[in-house]
């Protein structure tokens, strides 16, 4: 039987399985390109655009501080924050395992930091975003090193494939530091800049929005860490900070601080202050405290000393505020200068029993003879005057020492300011209604006792206390301060006899503030040795040192106010350790502001009368 003819399958089952596989394997293609490309397609773009572009903060220069004169106090110099990319230090991107370990260690003893605190924010499992900040305000020469490094990894990786350039995805943004020039000059006022760029105390954080400026932004693709030339980038400029003229001249300040930093140290004081203001503008020429601190170097800062005591400390004045006592008997015509006062050893008022700094047989003064001596025991007498009554006379005085300034903030606006303790005469103690009339029983800070004495210099009028004249934006437009606020406080009558009587503290023999005479010119001043309430315990300890006063007596042109706390070796008497301190930065302003002597006689106002 012949064989069966060998018969082939038909090929269109197995050419339509296989079409309707290709089909099927197209069909999924289309799907997922219509997803891609029409469904997801901004979604996708975006995630490329991120990948491709990024984004850098131009920071925007702080603006500079000077002194009346454009001596520079504070600087913005050149600087660049070091940052990095952390999507640009994974497996996927360098081919290795520990290439952030091996970036920090490189980078941890250029940047001066903890390698373990660099890896974290290196890492890119424990970072949201593709910006993290490495450290901030550094050094050209810093960021010089570690492009340099950068540069030497690169040209060493193009030959040899084993090399992998760990540093490719760190970057730098321009910046700038604070720097000041004059170290810890004038500290207390300008304050500091802290590690955020920001003001952190002083003008620096007062004035922070107009110094800071408005920072900007530049946008630019880029690849491998590198910025791609021909992709172009976008740029919002950065708009830089004011500047910021201040009252102040360096010069006095310098004289003021190097003043009472040695009588601070010679008394082994806790501390002490010395104002210097324009008796006309109430323009401050200098405000200097002792201890300080230098704002280049925080680091080496006492706490305590990192603030502006003259206007943060709040103490008793002592003797210094008999003066606002006087204003307020002269003023409501309750005595003259002349008027007749008996001074007995002691006098019991209230619960107590007052006497003076002294022990003394009955004076016999007149109301120029009790400030030029002053008595504590005669002021009580003299201010007894004001009123019918005790509560009365209390409610006229305490009108009289608001008016002056006390138990209200100065004007300033300064950060930490302290406005003090007045307290409504309503609720004086037995005891306050007789110690407040010769400086005990309330607290002021230094810049409110030497507004007094400029307010009486100044013909009666207060005239709010600045600190800046002012400030030159990007355009290079100076826009003068705001006017400070005028306030008649006494009558240019009850001034004039004020003068007088304070140049009787200085030029007679009786007088308290002998040490503060200055050769050639009148000057009017008052001695303060207060009792000082101890700020740890809250009871009285140790002395509160105090002068005041301003020169020329009879043609006012500059106030100064020297108070040393807690002075502990050699004299605490406020004539004879802040008298001294008074003349040399009273002479030196004198110089320096070339103001010459009146040359007119002084009043000579008697201090005692024959019984």
């Amino acid at each position: 039987m012949p064989p069966r003819p060998l018969r082939l399958g038909s090929p269109r089952p197995r050419l339509r399985l296989v079409g309707l596989a290709l089909t099927l394997v197209l069909l999924v293609f289309v799907v997922r390109l219509l997803q891609v490309q029409a469904v997801e397609a901004s979604a996708y773009a975006a995630r490329a655009e991120q990948n491709r572009y990024v984004v850098h903060t131009l920071a925007a220069e702080r603006g500079g501080i000077t002194d009346r004169n454009g001596v520079a106090l504070a600087v913005s110099e050149d600087a660049y924050d070091i940052t990095a990319d952390p999507t640009m230090f994974g497996v996927k991107q360098l081919k290795i395992q520990d290439g952030p370990e091996r970036a920090a260690a490189l980078l941890a003893p250029i940047l001066g930091q903890d390698q373990a605190a660099l890896l974290k924010k290196l890492r890119p499992e424990n970072r949201n975003s593709r910006y993290t900040r490495l450290a901030s305000r550094q050094t050209p020469q810093v960021w010089k090193q570690i492009k340099d490094l950068k540069t030497a990894l690169t040209h060493k990786a193009e030959t040899d494939r084993t090399t992998v350039n760990v540093l490719a995805g760190v970057f730098a943004d321009p910046s700038s530091q604070r720097v000041y020039p004059n170290g810890d000059l004038a500290a207390g006022i300008l304050g500091w800049v802290n590690a955020d760029g920001r003001g952190g105390g002083g003008i620096e954080q007062q004035l922070d929005k107009q110094l800071t400026g408005k920072d900007g932004k530049l946008r630019y693709a880029q690849s491998g860490g590198r910025e791609v030339p021909t992709a172009g980038s976008t740029e919002t400029p950065a708009v830089p900070g004011s500047d910021v003229e201040l009252t102040i001249d360096r010069d006095i300040q310098w004289a003021a601080q190097n003043a009472i930093s040695e009588q601070v140290r010679k008394s082994r004081a806790d501390r002490g202050y010395v104002i210097v203001q324009d008796t006309r503008s109430g323009q401050i020429l200098a405000m200097a405290n002792s201890p300080g601190f230098d704002p280049n170097d925080l680091s080496k800062a006492d706490g305590d000393a990192m603030g502006n005591a003259a206007l943060q400390d709040a103490y008793e004045p002592g003797s210094t505020a008999k003066v606002m006592s006087m204003a307020a008997v002269l003023e409501r015509n309750a005595a003259t200068p002349l008027t007749h006062v008996v001074v007995p050893n002691r006098l019991h008022r209230g619960d107590r029993l007052f006497q003076d700094d002294i022990d003394h047989a009955t004076w016999y003064l007149t109301l120029n003879g009790v400030l030029a001596k002053s008595s504590n025991i005669g002021t009580i007498l003299a201010t007894g005057e004001l009123g019918k009554s005790q509560p009365e006379a209390n409610e006229v005085l305490y009108s009289y020492l608001r008016r002056f300034g006390i138990g209200g903030y100065t004007g300033l606006g300064f950060p930490g300011e302290t406005p003090g303790i007045l307290a409504q005469p309503q609720k004086w103690s037995t005891s306050q209604q007789y110690t407040i009339p010769f400086g005990q029983g309330f607290s002021i800070n230094a810049m409110q006792a030497a507004s007094v004495y400029s307010t009486i210099a100044n013909g009666g009028v207060r005239v709010e206390p600045t600190l800046v004249r002012g400030t030159k934006g990007a355009d290079g437009r100076f826009t003068p301060a705001p006017k400070p606020r005028q306030t008649r406080v006494v009558s240019a009558k009850t001034a004039r006899s004020l003068a007088q009587m304070l140049e009787s503290v200085v030029d007679d023999e009786q007088g308290t503030g002998i040490k503060a005479r200055i050769p050639g010119y009148r000057v009017a001043g008052k001695t303060g040795t207060a009792n000082r309430v101890d700020p740890a315990t809250g009871r009285y300890r140790g002395y509160t040192s105090s002068f005041a006063g301003f020169a020329p007596a009879d043609n006012p042109r500059i106030t100064v106010y020297c108070a040393i706390q807690n002075a502990t070796s050699g004299s605490y008497f406020g004539g004879q350790i802040c008298g001294p301190i008074y003349k040399q930065v009273m002479e030196f302003a004198l110089k320096t502001l070339q103001v010459p002597p009146t040359g007119a006689k002084p009043a000579n106002l008697p201090v005692d009368y024959k019984p």
